[in-house]
């Protein structure tokens, strides 16, 4: 009896632990889809915005064309309509129309491609990263390790009995990643079975997750809060329950949460020892 006790302790206090950290980094606020939304999710972080307002430019810049070759075309049905030219004119060349469609177009893909490619640069990757995470897709759920801590997360997607109150389902899971506010978090992605994709909207944040490649993306949140995704490649059978789950929280707090999970990682290991004898 007193074996059983003793090999039943460790996990007692495994369970304890895990619950006590995921109370740390409970978070009322949530970054999700809406009903009847219209537009991008409010960003939260300097990559999700300078991705709008990439979007933004070129919008306006589609909008301007839109007009522009809309009423040329509306001017030259009415124009040249045939109760008014009978007879239609015979030119086939304008050198001066000819020049102009040939160099706006030009200065049009040269105003997109600044812009782009330094985007395209700023998101690459981070210079000086403060935070490793790597991330691993499988069917159908995410595999989250922080190499410096120690710790390593296996995400699932909760089912409906499962969800506590403002939770959603298809989204929320049962191990979120976590990570600190102000802080350059590197992602290193991959995949243990087929193509998966790690994208989350309010991050800008959307890397494939390929086998036996590691892709390289980050991010720095600059508010708390919970943040949601999807595995944004179609990976199988079930690859509408491959959610993720990313909070956000301080510092102070972020320091808490890993010293649980290490306190429950040290808990969990003579129980597995037991289990295995």
């Amino acid at each position: 009896m007193l074996k059983r006790i003793a090999a039943a302790a460790p996990a007692v206090l495994v369970t304890a632990a895990v619950a006590a950290a995921q109370a740390v980094v409970a978070l009322p606020a949530a970054a999700q889809p809406q009903d009847w939304r219209i537009g991008f999710q409010e960003p939260a972080t300097e990559s999700a915005r300078a991705i709008q307002d990439f979007h933004d430019l070129l919008f306006v810049i589609i909008v301007g064309i839109t007009v522009l070759v809309a009423g040329l075309l509306a001017y030259v049905i009415f124009r040249y309509r045939a109760s008014r030219n009978p007879v239609p004119r015979d030119f086939t060349h304008n050198t001066l129309i000819e020049v102009l469609w040939t160099i706006v177009p030009v200065i049009i893909l040269v105003i997109i491609a600044i812009p782009s490619f330094n985007l395209l640069y700023f998101l690459d990757r981070t210079q000086n990263p403060e935070l490793t995470i790597e991330v691993t897709g499988q069917q159908f759920s995410w595999v989250y390790t922080y190499p410096d801590s120690g710790i390593t997360l296996y995400s699932n997607m909760k089912q409906q009995d499962q969800l506590e109150e403002g939770e959603p389902y298809l989204l929320a899971v049962d191990e979120p990643m976590v990570v600190p506010i102000d802080t350059n978090v590197q992602l290193l992605v991959t995949a243990s079975d087929v193509i998966h994709s790690f994208g989350v909207p309010s991050f800008g944040l959307k890397t494939d997750a390929v086998p036996g490649r590691t892709n390289e993306t980050w991010f720095r949140a600059d508010r708390t809060g919970t943040f949601y995704g999807q595995c944004s490649e179609l990976c199988g059978a079930n690859h509408a329950f491959m959610p993720i789950e990313i909070r956000v929280v301080e510092k102070d707090e972020f320091e808490q949460w890993v010293a649980s999970r290490q306190t429950a990682a040290a808990a969990s290991a003579p129980a597995m020892v037991a289990a295995a004898d």
